[in-house]
């Protein structure tokens, strides 16, 4: 093939975008694009031309219109995003990234709450739709963090009088009465993720009004025996150290105007052995009845920082070789159907 039949397009950026939103301080934007497709990128005032792989090309070219689009909305571009509207549109779903990079939960003193991935905006949709949702997958993917988005959102809107986040404090075992301090200043310490992402999304002077008059309630499972949740938006964090009881002990709690999301990683179970996690059943139990939601992120969707989701990705792909051996070799499961603990992330 001559230089010449060498599939080029060009793209005439709109005046109203400024070139270096687009590619980014120092063009680290395009040399992002650049290392990601099998083209050549020339930039030349608001001209792109791209040169290379026609499939590539067409890729390229989506990208800067889902770019230009995420701009246009008044969304600053980072590199950040552009990896994750290159991840997109590699997994060819029909979503565009512009779609999900660009949907607003909530805004909180400068910094606005978006979905980063595919799944993460499926995961908010899906708490829209249902009344019942649980969110599961590994530490990072947001699971937890999008609930709370989602219902501090709620309350600013008063589509719920209460938020109420609840987990359990299985690490504290019987060894809670032990602990020095009052009961609260004994369950804070599990609490604490819970009140850091609160601090995030809500001026802090306001949290400890919000706590005292009971619009926000933090509190562990155990306090949620015997209620009946009416007009409350209740998330249930690190649900898979609840056993089965508990786990059917908190969905039961659920009042009239109320919804539910169930957050944890299956992976990362606490219970003492021989006590089953109530969330790993749970999917079995209720697949099936209406308006309850099931939806997994995986370490695709980790948000923080780039390594954590190299570094659950390498433990996934461990996990898998470990298991494969393990079937090999004849080797069976725990009985209560954990994982064997040889590391904790």
């Amino acid at each position: 093939m001559t230089e010449t039949d060498i599939p080029q397009h060009t793209i005439i950026v709109p005046a109203s975008i400024p070139m270096v939103a687009l590619l980014g301080p120092g063009d680290e934007h395009l040399a992002l694009i650049e290392k990601a497709f099998k083209a050549d990128v020339h930039v030349r005032g608001n001209q792109i031309t791209l040169r290379g792989d026609s499939a590539e090309v067409a890729l390229a070219e989506r990208l800067m219109d889902e770019l230009v689009t995420i701009i246009r909305t008044g969304q600053g571009i980072t590199t950040e995003t552009v990896e994750r509207a290159i991840t997109m549109l590699r997994t060819e779903t029909k979503e565009r990234p512009a779609d999900v990079l660009s949907l607003n939960i909530l805004s909180n003193r400068g910094r606005t709450i978006r979905p980063k991935t595919l799944n993460q905006k499926k995961y908010v949709e899906a708490i829209d739709k249902h009344t019942i949702v649980f969110g599961i997958g590994p530490a990072g993917t947001g699971k937890t963090y999008l609930a709370m988005a989602k219902a501090v959102q709620a309350l600013q809107a008063k589509n719920v009088n209460r938020i109420i986040l609840t987990r359990p404090a299985v690490e504290a075992g019987e060894r809670l009465g032990f602990l020095p301090g009052t009961l609260s200043e004994k369950i804070d310490p599990y609490l604490r993720p819970l009140y850091d992402a609160l601090h995030d999304m809500l001026d802090p002077d306001t949290i400890p009004k919000l706590l005292a008059a009971g619009t926000i309630e933090v509190a562990p499972l155990a306090y949620m025996r015997g209620r009946s949740l009416n007009d409350a938006f209740i998330i249930l964090d690190e649900a898979q150290n609840t056993s089965p009881e508990q786990m059917k002990m908190f969905l039961t709690r659920l009042g009239f105007g109320s919804k539910m999301v169930v957050t944890g990683d299956v992976t990362q179970v606490d219970l003492p052995t021989g006590i089953r996690s109530g969330l790993r059943i749970v999917e079995e139990i209720l697949t099936g009845v209406e308006d309850v939601g099931f939806n997994r992120l995986t370490g695709q969707d980790v948000v923080r920082h780039r390594l954590v989701g190299h570094i659950v990705a390498a433990y996934e792909e461990y996990d898998a070789r470990r298991d494969g051996g393990a079937a090999v070799n004849g080797a069976e499961p725990p009985s209560d159907g954990r994982r064997p603990r040889s590391h904790r992330g």
